[in-house]
């Protein structure tokens, strides 16, 4: 009798002390996890605890373990906390394997600017211009992310001052209730300004447009994960806010389509985003898209020459990017890198004479702050994060973003399950995410002897060709001179004489070359 008083007395005590760690775990405000997964959770936090003799154990294994992504999700998470995520023993990194990247610092650096710069973005045509962040929220919409995930992150970029881009699944009110400035995106389906047979409503682009809160407007063409796919969003969740938000009917299924009905040429799609920059009021207007061709990227900046009009940016997006379902093989192998579509506009917008005209922004798997010194090295203007912000928000990559059972609220609809986001909280991870990597690329580029973006040069990026080789970005592509294209190219240089035959073959009236497709 004493023994089963003394484990009834045991018993009660451990659930006892169980259901106070439960009760602590909902209220707790700090970890998603553990607000959804209360007491089970704390499992996950253990294996964290030891997590250096298991990554040791499976590499000891030849096993693959994803380093990068393990590396950047510890390297989110300290930043998303204020921390400057430093690491003893130095790097783990084979610095001599082939295609090992590294930045050239400088025997004389300079002192880290104060302020990190803006970019100023808006050509002759617009009249609000906006003075962009080195590192802003990519696309992601709403429908994908949850209410709670959105409003963390435009509450972070409030709070930062960066910007956030709202996905192509329109604006809703919660991109609006915390005041964060938006980037108005919109894909072919026209969610948000559209007509009830599915083409572009220019009353309502004006309308929604002209709010205060939208700072540029976006078209996409394609996304780095599925270029050339459009997508179906089924029935079952087109749900009253849904429908509302995307102006589509309630309860049955949209499909956007993989083109635009609102140009062919491109002359056309130019003159369409002239048309967004007069409906907005002259706000920034620009696209976003995985680059295809060489060929159709020069058409474009034809377009611009012969009209006389640009716009205000491009955001290239790199198939490395990231979506919540795509097929295997396209993410895979459909696409081109964001390295080689940066810096081919990057090099075309210089031929045509555009450069100063037009903004280059860099999505695609941009994570810590050397991505965005070497995305800046590489073309880029600045730069936008999707799968970090989602991690500053609390994402584990539990990889379930298209079952709807995101463990930690991020990527679902569910309203229990969302309810893990704190936003207070998770607000601040986002902007002191942002901030720390900013400020530690500012930091990168002065130990560069530069204290400005402008100032880097493609010599300060080299690249390991072989076991005790290396070369400079200056020497691996092609660098074209000012108005090459437009005025004749030095015929020395076999690079630009390349690209002057491509220019010369391009028309601004098709994507097509003699009836082809580029």
């Amino acid at each position: 009798m004493k023994k089963r008083a003394v484990w009834t007395g045991i018993t009660s005590s451990v659930g006892a002390g169980l259901g106070g760690l439960a009760i602590w775990d909902l209220v707790q405000k700090k970890h998603a996890i553990l607000r959804n997964y209360p007491v089970v959770g704390h499992a996950r936090f253990a294996l964290e605890a030891i997590r250096p003799e298991i990554q040791q154990y499976f590499i000891e294994r030849n096993w693959d373990g994803r380093p990068f992504d393990r590396d950047t999700r510890s390297t989110v998470y300290a930043r998303s906390k204020g921390e400057e995520g430093t690491q003893p023993f130095g790097t783990e990194r084979d610095v001599l394997e082939e295609g090992y990247e590294y930045l050239a610092h400088s025997i004389v650096p300079v002192p880290q600017a104060e302020e990190p710069p803006r970019v100023r973005i808006g050509g002759p045509d617009c009249t609000q211009p906006y003075d962009m962040a080195l590192m802003n929220v990519s696309a992601m919409s709403f429908g994908s992310l949850s209410a709670n995930a959105i409003r963390a992150l435009n509450k972070g970029a409030a709070i930062g001052g960066f910007a956030h881009d709202t996905g192509e699944g329109g604006i809703s009110t919660y991109h609006l209730e915390n005041g964060g400035d938006l980037v108005w995106e919109i894909g072919s389906g026209y969610f948000g300004c559209r007509t009830a047979t599915g083409d572009f409503d220019p009353e309502a682009f004006r309308e929604k447009s002209r709010q205060s809160a939208v700072k540029m407007v976006s078209l996409k063409l394609s996304q780095g994960a599925k270029p050339g796919l459009g997508g179906v969003l089924p029935g079952p969740k087109v749900t009253e806010e849904i429908a509302a938000i995307r102006g589509v009917p309630v309860g049955e299924t949209v499909v956007s389509p993989p083109y635009h009905r609102v140009f062919s040429t491109p002359k056309e799609l130019i003159e369409f985003i002239a048309t967004m920059r007069e409906l907005s009021g002259g706000k920034p207007a620009g696209f976003k898209m995985c680059v295809s061709s060489r060929l159709e990227v020069l058409a474009l900046c034809k377009a611009m020459v012969e009209l006389g009009v640009t716009p205000d940016f491009v955001i290239v997006d790199g198939s490395e990017g990231g979506t919540g379902a795509a097929p295997l093989e396209f993410e895979d192998h459909v696409g081109m890198p964001l390295t080689e579509g940066l810096m081919m506009w990057h090099n075309a917008l210089i031929g045509a004479g555009l450069r100063d005209r037009v903004k280059i922004g860099a999505s695609g798997k941009v994570a810590v702050s050397s991505d965005i010194v070497k995305r800046i090295i590489q073309g880029a203007d600045f730069t936008n994060s999707a799968r970090t912000m989602m991690m500053a928000v609390g994402c584990i990559q539990a990889q379930a973003c298209d079952t709807g059972k995101c463990p930690t609220g991020v990527a679902t609809q569910d309203k229990r399950r969302q309810r893990a986001i704190d936003v207070p909280d998770k607000s601040h991870r986002v902007a002191a995410y942002q901030r720390t990597t900013v400020r530690q690329a500012m930091s990168m580029m002065a130990a560069m002897g530069v204290d400005r973006p402008e100032d880097l040069r493609p010599w300060m990026l080299r690249r390991v060709v072989a076991p005790g080789v290396s070369r400079s970005y200056a020497e691996l592509y092609e660098w074209l001179s000012p108005r090459s294209l437009v005025e004749g190219t030095d015929p020395r240089n076999e690079d630009e004489a390349a690209w002057k035959r491509d220019w010369d073959l391009v028309s601004a009236e098709s994507f097509r070359v003699d009836g082809e497709r580029t």
